[in-house]
């Protein structure tokens, strides 16, 4: 097989410039605990795909610290009549996965239906209760069904002893594990539809345990109800409103309860039409926008001021009345792709909402590295030259991220062979340093320092030719070698710098250091001869006396005596003051002119 050159340094470019950091399986595969086996169903239900795992968070309101709980059905594998979803609920890694998948989500625990002592349920719950507790934060709460006083009560109880019966059974079983979900440090337990379909005497059921449990009740009359420690919202498969104004008004009752906790609802809607008991209530998932409409009425009400404690997710896996999310939910979007020169592009059709794109990059169709990981919805093309992407063969994909929980879409591999302007790296720079910084040398010694030459960002081949300037003339300077290389490390030259001998510096002490004062006496001495021989010898002796005087005068003043301005030892001590000098070491490689400064000292 022949393989040209430019093939080849091709292909190199681009399999170095791409470093997979996921694969295409990953991002079409399940990602979800649903099982493998499963498929849409007529009822709503998302088929086993690949769906967002943004937090859930994000589609709560800014600065929110509520904590948000899946209701979890564990029904599913025994011989109780329920839908065969592909997997049992007594399945430690079922269960385990579950956990997982939900902590993906941002989900901080489950509220378990729950059926009474002794039933398939009950076990469930024992598994869900184990792997709960290998996973430190994630909590798990009972909800007891009405179904359990129905169908798992005690022989001849009323519904209330039922109830006592079966608290006192949580009480003993439950309660202690560290993972049970507690309020102000209390045990949590809710029930569904026990307080409206029976008479309770909430204060007795409370007196007849001994670790004291906060009761969460349902709806709006839940909050006023005995013991009330709160309540919960449900969807409202009946209306035809999406259950919206319900939810409003249950908000509000909450607001007008403080003291108690408010937890609210998020579904995607509700279809039974597959359920042994189903009466054909439907509520449309409207592509997801029922999903994000509950948030939303969440949003319009509570703020980082005012938080909502909890919401809980109706349902985790109820398949059989259409409310599951744990398959997903359909956005019921398509994406397409394609390349036009270096440019990327995109189209999504559908009317819902995404969180966000990513843009991938392959060498082989399959292992990807991402390009860009948060496009912002509403962008629909990315320059590839802006990557610097080097010339070769690629396949590029297109990833549409869902809202939390919804389904993710991606393009099928587009072909592109890439032709950016190759960008050249910039050229290597180098830098001058002399070590020491300072150097002091005597009169005719010499002294010397290092010059360093280091390259920086590469490697740097020319040649320095070294120079110094601002020497004085009795300074001199030479460098070995005299032009140096640092390649890609540094290199160094020796300056030597020599300073001239001064002679004469010193004068002695006491000799008269500009003999030519003497001679000042000379005219004196002709004077006095001149003046002696034209005046009487008696005034001739006065004015000798009077030239001797001024002479000795002169003397004095001419060999210096003790006079300031002319002491040797005055001169002594200005020749011998340090002089200093600011010495400029240049560098010149034709290139690059550059420059250190060294301070030399004479003394």
């Amino acid at each position: 097989m022949l393989i040209t050159v430019s093939t080849l340094c091709s292909a190199s470019s681009s399999s170095s410039f791409v470093i997979p950091n996921t694969t295409l399986t990953a991002k079409t595969s399940n990602n979800t605990s649903a099982a493998n086996s499963f498929t849409s169903q007529s009822n709503g239900n998302l088929g086993v795909s690949n769906i967002s795992k943004v937090d859930v968070h994000s589609l709560l309101y800014s600065g929110n610290t509520t904590k948000v709980y899946a209701h979890l059905m564990v029904w599913f594998g025994g011989n109780n009549g329920h839908m065969n979803v592909g997997y049992s609920s007594t399945d430690p890694t079922q269960v385990a996965n579950q956990i997982n998948d939900m902590i993906s989500r941002g989900i901080s625990g489950v509220i378990i239906d729950w059926y009474g002592p002794g039933s398939y349920e009950d076990a469930a719950t024992q598994v869900v209760m184990a792997q709960a507790e290998k996973h430190p934060g994630f909590t798990f709460a009972i909800m007891v069904d009405q179904g359990a006083i129905e169908w798992d009560s005690c022989p001849g109880c009323s519904p209330q002893q039922a109830l006592i019966e079966q608290l006192q059974y949580l009480e003993q079983s439950y309660f202690p594990s560290p993972a049970y979900m507690t309020i102000s440090g209390q045990p949590m337990v809710t029930n569904f539809g026990i307080a409206a379909s029976y008479s309770i005497d909430w204060n007795a059921v409370n007196a007849a345990l001994s670790t004291k449990p906060v009761f969460i009740f349902q709806d709006n009359g839940g909050f006023s109800n005995t013991l009330s420690g709160g309540s919960y919202s449900w969807v409202q498969p009946l209306t035809s409103d999406y259950g919206l104004p319900y939810l409003t008004s249950f908000y509000d009752t909450g607001l007008s309860f403080p003291k108690e906790n408010t937890f609210g609802a998020g579904y995607k809607g509700f279809n039974d039409t597959l359920a042994p008991w189903g009466s054909n209530r439907i509520m449309s998932q409207q592509c997801g926008q029922t999903w994000l409409q509950t948030f939303n009425e969440i949003n319009g009400l509570y703020n980082s001021g005012q938080q909502l404690p909890d919401v809980q997710l109706v349902t985790w896996n109820d398949y059989e009345e259409g409310t599951e999310i744990e398959s997903g939910i359909d956005n019921c979007l398509t994406l397409s792709g394609s390349v036009s020169g270096n440019t990327l592009q995109w189209k999504v059709n559908g009317n819902s909402e995404l969180d966000h794109y990513v843009a991938y990059i392959s060498t082989d169709g399959e292992n990807l590295m991402a390009l860009s990981n948060d496009l912002q919805p509403g962008t629909t093309s990315l320059n590839l030259c802006s990557f610097s992407v080097p010339p070769g063969n690629y396949q590029l994909f297109v990833q549409a991220v869902g809202k939390p929980s919804m389904s993710n879409h991606i393009t099928g591999a587009i072909s592109y062979t890439s032709s950016c302007p190759v960008a050249q790296p910039p050229p290597p720079t180098v830098s001058l340093t002399a070590s020491p910084t300072s150097v002091t040398i005597s009169s005719g010694k010499s002294g010397n320092l290092s010059v360093i030459a280091s390259a920086q960002g590469g490697t740097f081949n020319g040649a320095i030719s070294l120079t110094c300037s601002g020497l004085p003339s009795t300074l001199s300077c030479s460098f070995s070698p005299a032009a140096i290389s640092p390649g890609s490390g540094t290199a160094s030259s020796t300056l030597t710098i020599s300073a001239a001998s001064v002679a004469g510096g010193n004068v002695p002490r006491g000799r008269n250091p500009n003999p030519v004062t003497a001679l000042w006496l000379l005219p004196f001495g002709i004077t006095g001869l001149l003046l002696a021989g034209a005046v009487p010898r008696r005034r001739s002796a006065s004015m000798l006396a009077l030239c001797a005087v001024l002479a000795m005068g002169v003397i004095t003043v001419a060999c210096g005596g003790n006079s300031p301005g002319f002491s040797s030892a005055s001169i002594n001590s200005s020749a011998s003051k340090p002089a200093s000098y600011a010495v400029t070491i240049s560098g010149n490689s034709g290139s690059s002119d550059l420059s250190a400064t060294v301070t030399v000292v004479v003394d």
